[in-house]
């Protein structure tokens, strides 16, 4: 599919010459203008857009920009309401247009019925390849491959393999990879264009096969697709069943917005929010998602908040302590956060387990950065009340609670991820209650140890 790119200048004019145009009546002047954009520019526009002038829009322009617009518009209701409402022709025109893994997503954004009646409209053969697409997760490797590919048979000399690829990559977009399989279907591995082009004509390309650096079995966990793609710098990843039949292929231009979904819903998660439709919610519904976790962050404050009472009397008689004990605790947690996202992340990239020996590691950087960190607040402590033993107090429970980060940081995404719970939800929970308790707690217990018992 070949789209237009346009200035980006020249984009915040198209918008609201477009949006002229389609509110005076003249649809077809709307199409022409939006006619030099690119797919993904279009795909904003038509979410701006009132539903009055969606399909409009969409009708008045070249159907292959027309696919690819509705392809790179943001998933959910939106798009499925738009293909829904399209003229059946258009629909097939469409979804015929795109490839078959962009086509799945869009008819599994339909409610079955609708989905039904959609796959009735196309052919037989393309509407079975679709639904053997649809019966994969959203999330997983099948949902996210194209049968779209170029496949050759083993037996194939170098020259009938150059024919069969100028064959086959007519219908497929986009292939970086030619794969090469056995009379079963099963991959053997891949090959490269290079070597076939300069080949001897007469050798068979079963000579020239390399290994596949990587597969992955299409209930494959997205996630651990776009890892090693990254990992292994892939442009794409071939998809193979439990008997080694080649089924389809990933390609890198899917796993970046993979990529982006995955660590997206990560960062919501540490913030307490469930997912990227929290950043689209009205004001009702943001305080609906958010207020649970805020009443647990209540809960769990109260918790350390209520070492302080056991230690009334403590502070009472040193009353520095009272501005001593935040500072503890906020640096605690500061660096509990910084290795909490530093472990969930080696999770993320490395893969699940991988951190289960970075405990060790975040300990010995607590310790460190604990003895810097409690030189320098026994110097503010020396400086505000000028008794040395605060100072070693300040210094021995600021120690100790960056070591507690550093351990409750790795250790609590690691063992949650161990016990099969996604670490991005609860982490931040737990470390932020346990470092508070701990500085609290080592601050004020050291404090009557060492200045009051005598």
């Amino acid at each position: 599919m070949t789209t237009t790119s346009t200035p980006a200048e020249e984009l915040e004019d198209l918008g609201p010459r477009i949006r002229e145009l389609l509110q005076a009546g003249n649809t077809t002047g709307a199409g022409e203008v939006a006619g030099a954009m690119h797919a993904s520019d279009l795909a904003d526009l038509l979410e701006d857009l009132d539903d009055e002038h969606r399909i409009p829009l969409l009708t008045s322009v070249p159907i292959e920009l027309a696919s690819g617009a509705l392809a790179e518009m943001e998933e959910g209701d939106e798009r499925a309401d738009l293909l829904s409402a399209l003229a059946p022709e258009l629909r097939v025109e469409l979804l015929h247009e795109l490839a078959d893994d962009d086509a799945a997503d869009l008819i599994g954004e339909l409610e079955p019925p609708e989905q039904l009646k959609v796959l009735e409209e196309l052919e037989p053969e393309e509407a079975g390849e679709l639904i053997g697409l649809l019966k994969y997760e959203e999330d997983s490797a099948g949902g996210l491959m194209t049968t779209e590919l170029v496949a050759l048979d083993a037996g194939l000399t170098a020259a009938e393999a150059i024919e069969a690829v100028r064959i086959q990559g007519r219908e497929v977009e986009d292939f970086y990879t030619v794969f090469v399989v056995d009379q079963g279907g099963r991959l053997l591995g891949t090959l490269r264009l290079d070597d076939l082009v300069i080949a001897d004509p007469t050798n068979q390309i079963g000579e020239l096969v390399e290994a596949p650096v990587a597969t992955v079995h299409p209930l494959e966990d997205q996630e651990e697709v776009g890892r090693l793609i990254s990992r292994y710098n892939l442009a794409s990843i071939p998809v193979v069943g439990g008997d080694g039949v080649l089924l389809g292929r990933i390609t890198f231009d899917d796993v970046i917005d993979v990529i982006e979904a995955e660590q997206t819903e990560d960062i919501l998660r540490l913030a307490g929010l469930q997912d990227e439709d929290d950043l689209r919610h009205t004001w009702q519904q943001a305080v609906r998602a958010r207020l649970p976790w805020l009443s647990l962050n209540l809960l769990t404050a109260a918790l350390a908040a209520s070492v302080i009472l056991l230690f009334e009397d403590v502070i009472d008689q040193v009353l520095t302590l009272a501005f001593l004990a935040p500072i503890i605790a906020a640096m605690g947690g500061s660096s509990g956060t910084q290795s909490l996202a530093i472990t969930i992340r080696r999770i993320t990239v490395e893969g699940s387990g991988r951190a289960r020996g970075h405990v060790m590691r975040e300990i010995l950087i607590g310790l460190f950065n604990g003895a810097v960190l409690g030189v320098g607040i026994a110097i503010l402590a020396l400086v505000v009340d000028g008794d040395p033993r605060l100072g070693l107090v300040v210094l021995l429970a600021m120690w100790g609670n960056q070591v507690v980060a550093g351990f409750a940081g790795a250790f609590v995404p690691a063992t949650l991820d161990r016990i099969g719970v996604d670490p991005s939800i609860a982490s931040s929970v737990f470390v932020h209650t346990l470092t508070d308790l701990c500085g609290f707690f080592l601050l004020l217990g050291l404090a009557s140890r060492l200045l009051l018992s005598g």
